[in-house]
């Protein structure tokens, strides 16, 4: 005979309380909105996902002259449904959480947000219209829904070797700056403005260019001199591209990333990817909830 399970204690049961509601709509609001694992929860994002689509194909549409001028109002008319629609549901994400702040400057709170607000800034600012693009962001959800979320860790672990690299990229770039400021300013001095070098700062326009490899051509240098200055700051340009990649790749080396990402959720700060063996929240150390395979089956 199994011993009676002794009800969590108010330590542990306080982190539990911080994102997932306890009962009632807003539970079952949350399962679905939320929670991938369950059926609802997959219709409810693979919903999502197509008015996602539909919406940008809506605004790529209407950007184009014939298209517009023929059916204008009909693709106004469902910019505006799949704005409400957006607006509707990130309104109901902040509903079901016990915390709506919290999940407002979480990543997936401010794209939600940056989903619906250009609809109504080009209200009085037209030009922000196109920016409605930006609901593609929105598809990141996808790699939850298909299970993809090794996508997520490896996205997770370039950013932690870009943040971890960040000292010596700043370090690298300084230096960078230091050159072209003093080889652009040698060029004005070599050049003149005779030669299309007319300041100190286009100068450093063109030792940006050079040194980047793009070369536009715009100001070229016409003494020898300047030919010679030139040829280093070309072979030194390819130098400086490979830098930054070698820091990032180092840095990509020494992260190791999980090989078994899940689709879970942490109920207390929805954060997702958790491995199948983990109890706790890796980023606030509530427990999670049990991994699907785990859950046996009623009946």
């Amino acid at each position: 005979m199994n011993p009676p399970q002794m009800p969590p204690s108010p330590v542990e049961a306080a982190p539990r309380e911080l994102g997932r509601p306890l009962a009632g709509w807003r539970l079952r609001l949350y399962t679905i909105i939320f929670e991938a694992d369950t059926r609802a929860g997959r219709t409810f994002d693979l919903v999502l996902i197509g008015f996602i689509l539909a919406s940008v194909a809506v605004v790529v549409l209407d950007s184009m002259a014939a298209v517009h001028q023929r059916h204008g109002g009909w693709l106004k008319g469902l910019e505006w449904f799949f704005t409400l629609a957006f607006t509707a549901e990130y309104i109901a994400r902040l509903l079901c959480v016990r915390h709506p702040l919290r999940y407002a400057r979480s990543f997936f709170g401010i794209i939600d947000l940056l989903a619906i607000l250009p609809a109504y800034l080009a209200m009085f600012v037209p030009e922000m219209h196109a920016l409605i693009d930006v609901r593609l962001l929105r598809l990141l959800r996808l790699f939850r829904l298909l299970r993809l979320t090794a996508y997520v860790s490896e996205f997770g672990a370039l950013y932690q070797a870009l943040r971890a690299s960040r000292r010596k990229i700043l370090v690298f770039l300084s230096f960078v700056l230091l050159v072209v400021m003093v080889m652009g300013t040698l060029m004005y001095v070599v050049e003149g403005p005779d030669n299309g070098f007319t300041s100190i700062p286009v100068g450093v326009y063109w030792a940006i260019t050079t040194m980047t490899t793009v070369g536009f051509g715009d100001v070229t240098p016409k003494t020898d001199l300047g030919r010679f200055i030139a040829s280093l700051m070309m072979l030194m340009g390819w130098g400086t591209l490979a830098v930054p990649t070698g820091i990032v790749s180092a840095e990509l080396v020494s992260h190791k990333t999980p090989r078994e990402p899940t689709t879970r959720t942490c109920h207390a700060c929805l954060s997702e990817g958790h491995s199948p063996a983990a109890k706790f929240c890796r980023d606030c150390g509530a427990k999670l909830p049990p991994y699907q395979s785990d859950v046996t089956p009623a009946g």
